[in-house]
């Protein structure tokens, strides 16, 4: 403190008031008399002096206030860099770990800036929360507590920046996945307020070729839909929501090309509903992709099992 307040007196000269001060005390010196005469009060010796330490006192007081709002602007200024140098560094060592595959201590790392008001930072930690949740390691109970927190997460981050797409991403995913524990009804209800958010995230980022694939995998589940959950789902809602395979595989493929060969589930789901769609010929092709992309993790490992499956099942 006693540097930067050195740092100040050498860099900053005062502003108007205290030279006002200084003047106004010069003045005064003397002693203020209204006629040589005596006409009108006068004052003298006394309260001369007393009036010139009176502003002594103000300019050391003014003088000292100014030096430590500087200071306090100064030490602020230094602390909100800091601290944006902080969460910069973070976000680079969380992609870094997000990018080799190393879930735990992702998860691990960002769990501690769970109290942040930085949008980056909370949607980063939603995802490592669900992804943390999808490994086959992680207890049923567990799965649960991390799926309710990677919702409460990301609702964060899109309360702190509604601009930003991941942050619409990662919610419309969590809102899907607390539906698993919530049943059908949620599940359904949901539905149209996941794609709003899906929608959100593209128009805010076209290019995101993993947003177009989830809204690829909603309009799969709706068209996969057992012909009891319809049922169920025409009594709970008016306009429940439907699709096509038609319409997924039109959403894959837009990933596809936005992005080529960016996700092996987008393989995957290619190879699927050309299944649907009794097309063997193109669901070979992309379910070979999808079984020779390389693993990077544990999800890329599921792909290639059922990739795999499949072919053998054909």
């Amino acid at each position: 403190m006693a540097a930067v307040m050195e740092a100040l007196v050498l860099a900053r000269p005062f502003h108007r008031g205290p030279a006002c001060l200084g003047r106004l005390l010069r003045r005064g010196a003397g002693g203020l008399t209204y006629g040589p005469r005596g006409r009108g009060p006068s004052r003298g010796a006394g309260d001369s002096e007393a009036l010139r330490k009176s502003l002594q006192r103000g300019l050391v007081l003014s003088a000292g206030a100014f030096l430590v709002y500087e200071a306090h602007k100064l030490i602020s200024a230094f602390a909100e860099v800091h601290a944006s140098f902080k969460v910069e560094e973070v976000i680079e060592q969380a992609d870094y770990l997000y990018g080799s595959g190393e879930t735990e201590k992702l998860y691990r790392l960002l769990v501690q800036h769970k109290n942040s008001d930085d949008a980056e930072l909370l949607w980063r930690l939603a995802r490592a929360s669900r992804d943390l949740g999808q490994l086959s390691s992680t207890s049923a109970e567990e799965k649960k507590q991390l799926a309710y927190g990677a919702l409460e997460y990301a609702k964060r981050a899109l309360e702190k920046n509604e601009s930003n797409s991941a942050a619409h991403k990662w919610y419309g995913i969590c809102l899907s996945d607390v539906g698993d524990f919530e049943g059908i009804k949620t599940k359904i209800g949901n539905a149209f307020v996941i794609k709003e958010h899906f929608q959100k995230a593209i128009e805010l980022n076209p290019k995101d070729a993993t947003t177009i694939h989830l809204i690829g995998i909603w309009c799969y589940t709706f068209a996969e839909m057992p012909w009891y959950q319809r049922k169920i789902a025409a009594t709970l809602f008016a306009s429940p929501p439907t699709s096509t395979f038609q319409e997924a595989l039109r959403y894959f493929h837009m990933a596809e090309e936005a992005d080529p060969n960016f996700y092996s589930k987008n393989l995957l789901f290619l190879g699927k509903t050309y299944l649907k769609l009794n097309n063997k010929k193109m669901a070979l092709l992309w379910l070979s992709k999808a079984k020779e992309y390389p693993a990077h993790t544990e999800e890329d490992k599921q792909v290639q099992k059922e990739a795999l499956e499949l072919l053998n099942s054909m």
